[in-house]
């Protein structure tokens, strides 16, 4: 199912990917798990919209894949120190949040490859329930769950993104990314 604040986009979506388009209130209720997906200055609303304030996530998986940057002219990238995850688990009341995908290109999930030799390490942060499922999803994407700790360090994962997402709009190819890469011998 998927959600959009624009229904056109959500239908364009739907149609491209074999899914069912629906309202934002739609997509809440429809499983028990939900991607958000909407930059941050379009968070509080698309929440409220969905109707997580009155409890249409409660209980359910919530993988924030976004970021607390402000992006006004593209020419600027800032973080004001509020984590996005945070703000998510704050609005929908009784969710379990996790913060992951966040720190790569939507393009780097369609044609996943290696780097180095190595899978993409996606780190992970949040409700320890929320993060199994996320962990689980990762490995299917083809790519190895790092986790990273509570929800506090979606403000770290999301500062990282800061030098990506400036790199990304200056014109680096979309695919690049920050990846851990142990030692030799080290896994």
């Amino acid at each position: 199912m998927i959600g959009g604040r624009t229904p056109e986009n959500a239908d364009a979506l739907a149609a491209r990917i074999g899914a069912t388009a629906g309202s934002l209130t739609d997509a809440a209720t429809f499983g028990d798990v939900v991607l958000l997906a909407v930059r941050g200055e379009g968070l509080q609303s698309t929440l409220e919209a969905a109707g997580a304030h009155r409890g249409s996530l409660s209980g359910k998986v919530v993988i924030d894949c976004g970021n607390a940057v402000y992006l006004g002219d593209f020419s600027q990238v800032r973080w004001d120190g509020r984590s996005h995850a945070e703000q998510a688990a704050y609005v929908a009341i009784g969710s379990r949040v996790v913060k992951a995908f966040n720190l790569c290109h939507a393009q780097v999930w369609r044609h996943p490859a290696t780097y180095g030799g190595r899978k993409l390490s996606v780190p992970i942060c949040g409700d320890e329930i929320a993060k199994t499922l996320a962990g689980q999803l990762v490995r299917e994407a083809g790519a190895v769950p790092l986790d990273i700790g509570d929800l506090t360090q979606a403000r770290h994962l999301e500062a990282m993104a800061i030098p990506m997402i400036s790199l990304l709009v200056g014109g680096l190819d979309p695919r690049t990314v920050f990846n851990l890469v142990p030692a030799d011998g080290d896994g």
